[in-house]
């Protein structure tokens, strides 16, 4: 009998800790960005492994699908690459929301022209005037003059962009604002853009722009460089602010964050066309956006720690998907931005 009751207490004791064990379970929505997406899925593996109670999904819906719906409260976090404006952030349901910078990366110039092997260079006017409608052919005065002995075909532009809110539509046309005053003053920056080129194609994703590019001759297009590598589709250099033509790397990445100085408090920034020798013109920070305020405290705990696995010993895994690991000066600051973060 003793042995009997020792064994239906050994089995109660089993169930209340699975059941206390599984109360502790958490799982995190989150959506936005596809421009760091490679390494957000890795990130959230990894971290599921380590604390299997603890699950993340994540949608790659681009960053302004994901700034709606952290503005909305739809999600628990958003990811964007275009840091928010004082409208949006104003709208916001859920109070104040901080940016938090998670990792830094390259948009790069991807393009398909049969018959050229050499990897072309451009330069930032030049882009401007591309996407602009102003240069329409391959072998455009403009673009032989950078890539000399190059055999540039007589073959028309098809401009490719994307067609869904974007983080990375964002970052690329805010670099060709600071290049070009005639693309400032129209079509300008933002998630969205209302490309003036009539030779045009929209696609959805990172992906759907590297998809439209690699099919169809005669395009180019901009997409971050995990999606140019994965896909093995050619990318050009670019010419930098100090006039040297650099190849998008995590080198080149970092020599651009090496720029910025005097980051602002909110970390609301932009790197594009950073001084130096050896930076890449079009490197960005891409952001988490999470509440100050935490409503759920189990989500808010599952969260915070999440966020400082992720800017610590998450990093180590960016260099593999050809992500830049943060500075150690952001890394702290966004140690400080999460501290803030109030659990109720």
């Amino acid at each position: 009998m003793n042995r009997i009751l020792s064994a239906v207490m050994a089995m109660c004791v089993a169930t209340c800790l699975t059941t206390a064990a599984r109360a502790q379970d958490v799982t995190l929505t989150g959506s936005g960005a596809t421009f760091p997406y490679p390494l957000y899925s890795k990130l959230f593996s990894e971290y599921n492994k380590m604390n299997p109670g603890v699950k993340i999904n994540y949608s790659s819906v681009g960053s302004g699908t994901g700034i709606k719906q952290i503005s909305d409260k739809s999600t628990d976090f958003g990811a964007s690459d275009a840091p928010m404006n004082d409208k949006q952030l104003a709208e916001a349901k859920g109070g104040e929301l901080l940016h938090i910078p998670m990792t830094l990366g390259a948009v790069v110039p991807i393009y398909n022209v049969p018959g050229v092997t050499k990897t072309l260079v451009f330069s930032g006017p030049v882009l401007a005037d591309i996407y602009r409608g102003k240069i329409t052919s391959w072998n455009d005065p403009a673009i032989a003059q950078l890539n000399p002995g190059v055999n540039l075909p007589a073959a028309d532009i098809t401009v490719v962009h994307r067609s869904d809110g974007s983080g990375t539509t964002y970052v690329f046309a805010d670099y060709l604002c600071k290049v070009s005053g005639e693309f400032a003053k129209a079509p300008g920056k933002g998630t969205t853009v209302a490309w003036p080129a009539e030779n045009k194609v929209g696609a959805k994703g990172n992906e759907g722009v590297s998809g439209v590019v690699q099919k169809t001759p005669g395009t180019i297009g901009y997409v971050e460089l995990i999606f140019a590598l994965q896909n093995k589709i050619a990318y050009g250099d670019v010419l930098n602010a100090a006039g040297k033509p650099v190849h998008a790397s995590i080198e080149a990445v970092t020599a651009a964050a090496a720029g910025m100085t005097n980051p602002p408090s909110d970390l609301r920034m932009s790197i594009t066309n950073a001084p130096g020798d050896n930076a890449y013109p079009i490197s960005a920070f891409t952001y988490l956006l999470v509440y100050r305020e935490q409503g759920d405290a189990t989500k808010g705990k599952a969260l915070v720690q999440f966020l400082k696995w992720g800017v610590t010993d998450g990093q180590k895994y960016a260099p593999d998907l050809n992500y830049a690991p943060l500075p150690d000066g952001i890394v702290k600051l966004d140690q400080a931005k999460i501290d803030s973060i109030v659990v109720k």
